[in-house]
């Protein structure tokens, strides 16, 4: 009988069976065509070369775009950025099968039955390597869809283990879509969050321009919401109604919604963490409503009249539903102190009864955190401000975002491109790449799955806005096929918008051109090479050992001089030196240049054995290439 095994020799089939051996028996585990995996990957150098054509300002470069497969560039960058990347925001393809997953140069279709497997090998190799740029406090979030949704959480836990840091949820379109059999419209996505231990968010500044100050020795204060979001039947001994001693008019309490404090009347020798109600209102700390208006009636069927035509304070509702409560304590499905807490109906009898919804007062003095946390909860950015109003929302900030549409339209202007599918909206990479960056902490941000470079107009934007120093690298293939083999997606989307976004640009519709300033800001193009390593000393360039160079050192990139006899660059405190070609002259100057110096220098050379018997200098190392440079890439 025929197996998939049959093409497979002797040595293959010991060496698959050892690696199944020793896979681990707990854990995400997908199928792996061992042999087409090892024909994946390869042990090639990877350098870069620049284009200076597709490149826009001047140099020395701090923003990167890099052409080529982002396997070959992750490698690269390994070696060049390892543990130095404070935010990774990548959105991988979501392999719905529909064209949009490219795995060994091929399309996967839904039809693959290795399709999920496929995706997860791709994905776990290029995680791997982007797991090693994080610094120490860096992070890295994931756009994903639900076809993969679940898996990739397990990758992630796999791959960044104890690193999980949250799930953001953004709703990417307006419109309903129902979807096959199931009449249902799958509106939203999500973003995986995973951090090193040294990673926060930013956070947002509360808001004090609300603030009373109305002379109380306190200091201003706002108001915040005295109930809690637990009903009568979780917080029972919380349910009592409250009054106003200066105007002598009582409030029933909501029974969705109970108070947040204890009242002295029901301390049985509990301990309780926070103030009494009645301290509260004894230290003036409750902001009572002005103005309101309010009810008083005669008899008890007056307030069941009221209740009944829904003109009584709507917090007396909870004589209606009396007999429910009766119902579920007989049931056994409440306590029977929820009855008991729930005052007569002729208590409110000839009192005075609010409307309105007292709020607790917070002087900002004792409010021990001037920021409030990030929600991972992302609304819409049409979303009215009534509505946000309604959603309670005192404690936390919610980003606010456009749809996918937002994203399309804005390609669309910039580069008159409208066959990019679904690029995300800038507002939703702006929001997060702000949240997890110190504009003045020279951050790098990188994007190995750039597409239509969201990512690098984030960045630029920012930049732009708070006058930040952040930088980025972004990686994007050609996406060429055996059917377009001259499509070039880094070229032609990714580099053209970025181009667009620094420059400026201008668009039009029925009202005419609408002209947008550039914002400025630069990024050099370069492409990814693979140089064999048998064969890297005699095929590897000048100018592309200068470029690695130059990032291990943790600077921009410069263009290599060709018409001078080695590559200097100078830094406040250090000096990095390349020599192509030692001839006796240089190797006179070099030696008397290093001598002199009284900065920490490292010299790269082809020939170091004659340089380091003419330098004394404690200040300078010497280097050979082209065996640091394997050794690094060797050791990533």
């Amino acid at each position: 009988m025929k197996t998939k095994y049959d093409h497979l020799d002797k040595e293959d089939l010991i060496r698959l069976l050892a690696k199944r051996d020793d896979d681990r028996r707990y854990g995400l585990v997908w199928e792996q065509d061992e042999i087409d995996r090892d024909k994946a990957l390869n042990e090639d150098f990877v350098a870069l070369e620049y284009v200076e054509q597709h490149s826009v300002g001047s140099a020395p470069f701090r923003n990167l775009l890099l052409e080529g497969d982002n396997f070959d560039a992750l490698r690269y960058l390994r070696v060049a950025y390892k543990s130095r990347v404070k935010v990774i925001y990548i959105d991988p393809p979501y392999n719905t099968g529909n064209d949009d997953f490219i795995y060994n140069d091929k399309f996967i279709d839904k039809e693959d039955s290795f399709r999920h497997s496929k995706w997860l090998e791709f994905m776990y190799r290029r995680l791997t390597l982007a797991r090693d740029l994080l610094a120490e406090d860096g992070v890295i979030f994931v756009s994903i869809g639900e076809d993969e949704g679940a898996n990739l959480t397990l990758l992630m836990d796999q791959v960044f283990p104890g690193m999980r840091v949250g799930t953001f949820v953004w709703r990417r379109r307006s419109g309903a879509n129902d979807e096959k059999e199931w009449f249902l419209s799958t509106d939203h996505e999500y973003v995986l969050c995973y951090a090193n231990k040294g990673f926060s968010f930013g956070g947002f500044a509360k808001d004090w321009s609300k603030a009373v100050d109305d002379g109380d020795q306190r200091g201003p204060w706002v108001d915040g919401p005295l109930n809690q979001g637990k009903d009568i039947r979780q917080r029972f001994d919380c349910f009592y109604p409250i009054c106003n001693p200066a105007k002598d008019i009582w409030y029933p309490c909501d029974p969705d919604s109970v108070w947040r404090f204890a009242t002295k009347d029901r301390a049985t020798g509990k301990k309780i963490r926070s103030s009494f109600m009645e301290t509260l209102i004894d230290e003036k700390r409750v902001a009572w409503p002005a103005n309101e208006a309010i009810a008083t009636y005669g008899t008890v069927q007056e307030i069941l009249d009221a209740i009944h035509e829904g003109t009584a304070p709507h917090n007396l509702r909870v004589y209606e539903r009396l007999d429910n409560y009766e119902k579920a304590v007989g049931n056994g499905q409440c306590n029977p102190k929820v009855l008991a807490n729930i005052p007569p109906v002729d208590f409110w009898v000839g009192k005075k009864i609010g409307y309105g919804k007292p709020r607790f007062k917070r002087f900002i003095q004792d409010i021990k955190k001037d920021r409030k946390p990030v929600s991972t909860w992302i609304l819409p950015s049409s979303i009215k401000r009534a509505e946000l109003d309604c959603l309670d929302l005192d404690d936390i900030e919610v980003f606010q975002v456009g749809y996918t549409s937002e994203g399309t339209s804005l390609l669309n202007k910039m580069i008159g491109n409208k066959d990019f599918a679904y690029p995300k909206p800038l507002s939703l990479i702006q929001q997060l790449i702000a949240q997890a960056t110190d504009p003045f902490g020279d951050d790098i941000v990188v994007d190995f799955f750039a597409g239509s470079a969201t990512t690098g107009h984030a960045v630029l934007a920012l930049n732009a806005q708070d006058d930040g120093d952040r930088s980025f690298i972004l990686v994007s293939n050609t996406e060429a096929t055996a059917n377009q083999p001259s499509k070039n997606v880094c070229r032609d989307v990714t580099a053209k918008r970025l181009r667009s976004a620094i420059e400026g640009y201008s668009w039009r519709d029925a009202k005419g051109v609408h002209p947008v300033e550039g914002l400025g800001g630069e990024f050099a193009y370069m492409r990814t090479l693979r140089i064999p390593m048998e064969s890297i000393h005699l095929d590897i360039k000048h100018d592309q050992v200068w470029y690695i160079l130059q990032q291990l050192h943790e600077e921009g990139i410069s263009p290599f001089v060709t018409d001078v006899s080695y590559q200097m660059m100078k830094t406040e405190g250090s000096c990095i030196i390349y020599i192509p070609r030692l001839n006796d002259d240089l190797l006179a100057e070099i030696t008397a240049l290093a001598n002199a110096t009284k900065v920490s220098t490292v010299i790269y050379s082809w020939q170091p054995g004659l340089l380091k018997q003419g330098i004394h200098s404690e200040h300078v190392l010497v280097e050979k290439i082209p065996e640091f440079l394997i050794e690094r890439f060797g050791g990533e």
